[in-house]
């Protein structure tokens, strides 16, 4: 065993042609294309799916960490406008308190 020479494969003695692939490679070969494509379309669909899933989880949990404004402003109206409150600029609602002008006096 250790005394003979490894057999040599012969290469081949005569040019090789080029032989059409046929129906069978053919169809295989497009079952193969099609597989990957399809795949490929399924695993982006399902990237997409998932990423929308995290997206739509974020935001409602972002919602339920934010207070509701709308709650907050009919409470206290006048909160809007931090101006108004220490006095530096007229409010823009009108004061129940104010005086109604008198009959008798031009209004300006």
């Amino acid at each position: 065993m250790a005394t003979q020479p490894p057999h040599r494969v012969p290469g081949p003695l005569a040019p090789q042609h080029y032989v059409p692939p046929s129906a069978r490679d053919l169809r295989t070969h497009a079952v193969q294309r099609l597989q990957a494509g399809l795949f490929g379309l399924s695993a982006i669909v399902l990237i997409v799916g998932l990423a929308n899933i995290i997206k739509d989880r974020a935001r409602l949990a972002e919602e339920g960490l934010r207070p509701t404004s709308t709650a907050s402003a009919e409470a206290s109206p006048s909160a809007n406008d931090p101006l108004a409150d220490i006095g530096v600029v007229p409010s823009a609602l009108p004061n129940d308190a104010a005086e109604p002008a008198r009959p008798g006096t031009p209004s300006n």
